[in-house]
């Protein structure tokens, strides 16, 4: 049980197994003989389900294993040798996927960020900036623009940015690709006000992360308009990405999008973020982003940070000048009740 623990855990949002009820689906349908590569039934099932929510009928759907795959999958199979992707320079793509898209051969062209947000203007500048240099033959070209809802910093992108920077890429004839690690919780958050429906309108792919919000694995690829990238499932299956028994990602992501189990558990993960939000800012404790989703950033000085570290895991942010530490603290699905409590009487 959750109280006989010697230490909270609030390092990530991808530390728990995965819902009670996959695994339930799981056991009950282990011994069946389905095909593979995603051919079964039950991905089939999954693929409705998110076609549905996304209201795109003609969608196609891929399930991946992980975030850095799908990122690497994606972006290799839309860009040309010579393109690059646009991102902040705080993306995931940027900083903490060791390199895996320039090991595939693609520069990573990074833009200054607010809360880990590009805008359309950037982009558009960027776009313009290559267009008028002479030496442009010589130069990566940007080919796409990588987003995440909800950024690193679990900032959000409102829907009127979308839309402005969706309508900068069809203007330029780039894709807009979105990475939606963490997308159950900026579906969940009350400051949201972009659906499933607006991104699959929006964005040339994206991906419906299942890791972080209550599968044991997978990721959802969703491409809304059908032969954007033609043959996609045999370059999954170039890089090694394509799974033998797709079924059990298919399966997962068919659970979660049954009776509204994906946002339910980004509710749960947005109702624990808030209590322990606010307590931060009851106790004086001071935060560095003001982010409205379950990942909580708070400056610890060091005295803090060495109290708490003991009874808390968190996971290291950066050091600030001043030799203050931010430390994230990461809400999921699976938060309990009664480890909020502890954690809010620590503080």
């Amino acid at each position: 049980m959750s109280s006989t623990k010697q230490k909270l855990s609030f390092a990530s949002d991808y530390m728990e197994g995965a819902h009670p009820e996959i695994l339930r689906r799981l056991l009950e349908t282990n011994m069946e003989q389905t095909a593979g590569y995603g051919l079964d039934a039950y991905s089939e099932s999954a693929r409705k389900k998110i076609r549905a929510a996304c209201q795109a009928d003609d969608a196609e759907i891929f399930f991946l294993i992980g975030g850095t795959q799908a990122n690497a999958v994606v972006i290799d199979a839309l860009l040309r040798s010579y393109q690059g992707v646009i991102a902040a320079e705080t993306g995931h793509i940027s900083v903490h996927e060791a390199g895996a898209i320039e090991f595939g051969g693609h520069k990573v062209l990074t833009l200054a960020h607010q809360a880990g947000k590009i805008t359309a203007a950037q982009i558009e500048s960027a776009l313009t900036a290559y267009r008028e240099d002479a030496n442009r033959e010589h130069m990566v070209m940007p080919g796409m623009v990588y987003l995440s809802q909800p950024t690193e910093y679990g900032a959000l992108y409102s829907l009127a940015e979308l839309e402005a920077i969706s309508a900068v890429c069809r203007a330029g004839g780039i894709p807009l690709y979105l990475d939606g690690a963490r997308l159950a919780y900026a579906l969940a958050c009350p400051a949201n006000d972009v659906t499933l429906a607006d991104i699959a309108r929006l964005a040339d792919v994206f991906y419906i992360g299942g890791t972080k919000c209550g599968a044991l694995f997978g990721e959802a690829v969703v491409f809304p308009k059908r032969n954007t990238v033609p043959h996609f499932f045999s370059i999954v299956k170039q890089h090694g990405a394509l799974l033998a028994k797709s079924r059990i990602a298919g399966l997962q992501f068919d659970t979660l999008f049954t009776s509204h189990l994906y946002e339910k558990g980004g509710e749960t993960a947005l109702l624990a973020a808030d209590r322990i939000r606010s307590a931060l800012r009851e106790k004086d404790y001071s935060l560095a982003y003001d982010a409205p989703t379950n990942q909580i950033f708070l400056v610890l000085d060091e005295a803090q940070k060495a109290r708490l570290s003991k009874q808390v895991e968190m996971g290291f942010w950066e050091n600030l000048a001043d030799g203050k530490t931010v430390m994230r603290i990461a809400t999921s699905w699976a938060t309990q009740d009664e480890d909020v409590d502890r954690l809010i009487a620590l503080l």
